[in-house]
Order: structure tokens, then sequence, then C-alpha cells
């Protein structure tokens, strides 16, 4: 792939490109260890929701020896409170110190290397795409990042164009999968149009601006799902251009930008928004940045990039084409047998990547959800009068306006939204009582995490989650302060209690 900056023969160049990339990849790595820190105890912790230590010492005796490789995880070590917290500061500080330039590859390495070992052990809280992306992007960064103490500040080498064709691939596969599989899933919403009637109040944690926008005309819907179309479907195929021209380049990361800032004000996705516009930067040469910042850039004495690194770079690119195209195509109902054939064929190397996560498959809101219903946690002392804990971020009140959490990702809140939508396991799944328990202990790990405690960290003696539908107020409702509408809760795990230290049902 041939880059011109202008129509005369002087090759383009990606410096800027490659400095802003790196840097914004290990800014969203800050941003990760920065809330993970924060809720790690009530997640993770002794006292937390799903408790790391002792599910690691059960895992440790199916996985022995080399074995674990297939949980690639730090925390095999220990996964004690203090040993945890260690290693998401040691993740945000190293992270820190690459957004300002230093050892960014190294540096960016271990970032990747922390946040993997989190992961990796982490459901269902970490099981979310962007986590996944995010380790995807951190290491192609990690691989086109320069070597050397701070290597911007002098002479650097090349930026590899293998490097960042790789970049290239993955917001390609991002943005086409998730444009196919809507159009794949069957929902009939997405393709008459009306998949926004339903989406601003049935996501996961709306804002205050997604009830502005579901009481937008019809049209004004329909407009915005034929352009998210329009972005998905068609910027893919303008990075396919044979030697793609500048202006090319420069459409596809303003359209694609532009389709994040909308998600982003209509919406709570953690950094999710903000990675993938990071994914858009090395799609603009120097030349574009100078225009842009109204810079010339910098006089370089650029240095070869020794020769040894082209072969293990061409073999790994080689890997990631594989792996990612098999997950591709596994992200299809039916395939013709022939890409079927294609897909078995590739399914070595998806094996061979799979515990490290930097080849994976996207595909946001393949089916649209048509209700909300939301979990409401109670805590009572005589199984009479029952009271309410909040959330910091989820909706409960009706007279309170959804909360715009910015680049923060409340995995609670969220892990909540999908257990509301589930069945009977979810009823009854490991962190969902362990949430129970948390509540009755009075833990101030999984408390902290809540918005609200009625009985002021004193525990109550039963608690049970209820289910009720939720729905956006009327525009008039909302002129009155109420934002919400409510129906009659209904029972979701019953009443529970703790007897002898040990979670019981109440009858």
């Amino acid at each position: 792939m041939t880059d011109r900056a202008a129509a005369g023969s002087e090759p383009a160049t990606f410096y800027r490109a490659r400095r802003l990339f790196v840097g914004g990849v290990a800014f969203v790595f800050a941003l990760a260890f920065g809330e993970l820190f924060v809720q790690l105890p009530g997640l993770f912790g002794a006292r937390g929701i799903a408790p790391l230590a002792p599910a690691l010492d059960r895992l440790a005796g199916y996985y022995r020896g080399w074995s674990r490789l297939q949980l690639p995880t730090l925390l095999w070590f220990g996964a004690s409170d203090v040993v945890m917290q260690v290693l998401a500061g040691v993740g945000l500080g190293s992270a820190v110190a690459a957004v300002f330039g230093v050892l960014p590859r190294w540096l960016l390495l271990l970032s990747w290397l922390l946040y993997l070992s989190f992961v990796c052990v982490g459901e269902p809280f970490l099981s979310f795409q962007w986590d996944a992306l995010l380790l995807e992007a951190g290491l192609l960064a990690v691989l086109w990042a320069p070597g050397g103490l701070v290597p911007f500040r002098g002479s650097e080498a090349e930026p590899s164009r293998v490097g960042r064709w790789l970049v290239h691939w993955l917001l390609f596969r991002l943005l086409l999968l998730s444009g196919l599989l809507k159009l794949a899933s069957g929902d009939v919403s997405w393709r008459d149009g009306t998949a926004l009637d339903f989406h601003f109040w049935t996501q996961p944690l709306p804002n205050r601006l997604s009830h502005w926008a579901h009481w937008l005309p019809p049209w004004c819907h329909a407009l915005a799902v034929w352009t998210m179309f329009a972005i998905e479907l068609g910027v893919p195929l303008l990075l396919l251009v044979p030697r793609v021209h500048r202006r090319c380049r420069q459409v596809a990361a303003a359209a694609t930008v532009l389709l994040m800032a909308g998600i982003f004000a209509t919406g709570n996705y953690g950094f999710f928004n903000l990675l993938t516009a990071v994914l858009c930067v090395p799609l603009l040469d120097d030349r574009a940045f100078a225009a842009l910042l109204r810079r010339p850039p910098r006089e370089r004495e650029p240095r070869a990039a020794p020769r040894w690194h082209r072969v293990p770079l061409a073999v790994f690119a080689a890997i990631v084409l594989a792996a990612t195209t098999h997950r591709a195509l596994q992200s299809f109902r039916a395939l013709p047998a022939s890409l079927a054939m294609l897909a078995a064929v590739l399914a070595p190397a998806a094996d061979l990547t799979s515990p490290f996560q930097c080849c994976n498959g996207y595909g946001l809101f393949r089916v649209m959800t048509r209700e909300r219903p939301e979990l409401l946690l109670e805590g009572s002392d005589d199984g009479e009068h029952w009271r309410s804990y909040g959330f910091r971020y989820k909706p409960l009140e009706l007279d309170r306006a959804p909360v715009f959490a910015g680049l923060y990702m409340p995995r609670l809140d969220w892990q909540l939204w999908f257990a509301a939508l589930g069945g009977r396991l979810d009823r009854y799944s490991a962190w969902t009582l362990g949430l129970l328990r948390g509540v009755l202990e009075g833990s101030p790990d999984v408390l902290g995490l809540l918005g609200h405690d009625p009985f002021a960290g004193r525990p109550p003696a039963l608690v049970r989650l209820r289910v009720a539908q939720y729905r956006f107020s009327t525009t008039a409702q909302r002129a009155a302060g109420i934002w919400w509408q409510r129906d009659e809760p209904e029972p979701y795990s019953g009443v529970w209690k703790l007897e002898h230290g040990e979670l019981v049902r109440a009858r």
C-alpha cells in the first residue's frame, strides 16, 4: 500500500500519526486502568462480588505447567487485593509514562500484559468488546512504536508500513463487521430504519441527551440509521482502494469520528468511542496533520529500521490476517461451503492467538432490544418493609435524569443490564449471588459500587432483586421533571439471607 503526499512523487510520511496513535492508545490504557483501579475491590476483591483469588485457586487444579498459557495472567502468582491494586497501579503508571513518550514500546507492552492479566480471568465484568479492542489495538501500538528511552524527541526509525496496515485492517474489520452483522442478524428494525426508535431508551446506560434523541421525528432516526450504515459499510471500502488516496483516507477518518461522536453524545460506552477514533489517526499523514494543526512538520533525519525486524513482523501480520479472517467468518451463522472450508483451514491461527485476545471478532448491537427490564436491589429487616439501593448510572428513580458517565466504565451497572435481559442462569449466576451476599455482609467494597445505601452501611437481614419494565417518559413529563415510566415490579431472584455465614433462600 503506497501513499503519496501530493500529486508529485514525494512519499507520504506518518511520524506524527505514529506519535499520536501510540500516545492515544496509551491514554486509553491509562483510562482503563484508572477506572479498574477504583472498581477492583468491589468487583474482584476478597469481599467483592466475584473474588478472583478463590476462583484462580480452583482453576489451578485444571491448568498446570505450560497449560496455564491458556489463561495468560500474572495473577497466577497471587490475586490478593494488594497484588491486584499494585498491578493496576503499575499499569496506570506505565500507560501515563507512555503517553509522554517515555519508553513507549516497552511500557505499552507492559500495559498490554497487565490488562490481559485482568481481562482473561475477569468475566463477566471485563468481557466487553472494547476490552478486546483495547488489547488488540494495544499490541499493534507496541509493534508500531519506536524503541528507545524518549524516541520521539530525536531521530526515530521510519514508521513501518506493515504496522500501519495492521491498524487499518483492525479499523476495517471493526466497522465492516458491525454493519454486516446487523444486516445478517435478521432484525428487521435495522433493515427498515426503525432501530433507533428503540435504541436510545433500551441501550445499557442512556444519558440525558438520549431522552432528547429518542423524541426526535422518526425520519431523523431513519436518517441516522442509513448514515450509520453508509459509514460502517462505506468507510471500509475506501480503505480497500488500491494505493489509497490521502483524500479517501481523510474522508474515512472524518466519517468514523463523526459516528463515534454521535454515539458518545447519546450513550455511555466508556472508552470505546475514543479508542475507535484513535484507530483513525494512522489514516492521516504528516501533511494532513500539518494543515490541521497549522504547524509545519518537524524536519527529521530518519534512521532505517533494522532489517531483521521485517521477517518477524511479516510472520505476525500473516498470523493476524489468518486468525482475524477466521473470526470474521465465524461471526456469521451460515456460510457457503467454500467459506466454511476456508474458515476450517484458518482455524489453527485463531486457536494460536485466542488466549492473547489479539485477533478478535466484532459486531455491536446485532439485534436491537425492544424493552428495558431493570433490576431493583432491595433490602429489609423484617420482610415487610423494603428499601431500595441506588445505582450511580443505572436508571432507578423516575425523577432522576439519565447520567452522563463520560469516559468512565461502570462495569456493575452495565452487567446488571445484561442480567435483567437474561433468564434463569443470570438470576442465579455466581456473580449475581455474590452481589446479594456482599450487600448482606455490608461489604464496603461492594457498597462502594452502588450509588445509595438506604441502611447507611448496616447490612439488612434480607435482600432481593426484583425486575420492572422501564421506558422514557413523554416530553411533557420530562418538562415536569419526570424522566422515566415504570411498570409494577415483579420477583426476579427471590429473597435471600445469611445463615451461619452461608447465602440461603429465605422462605
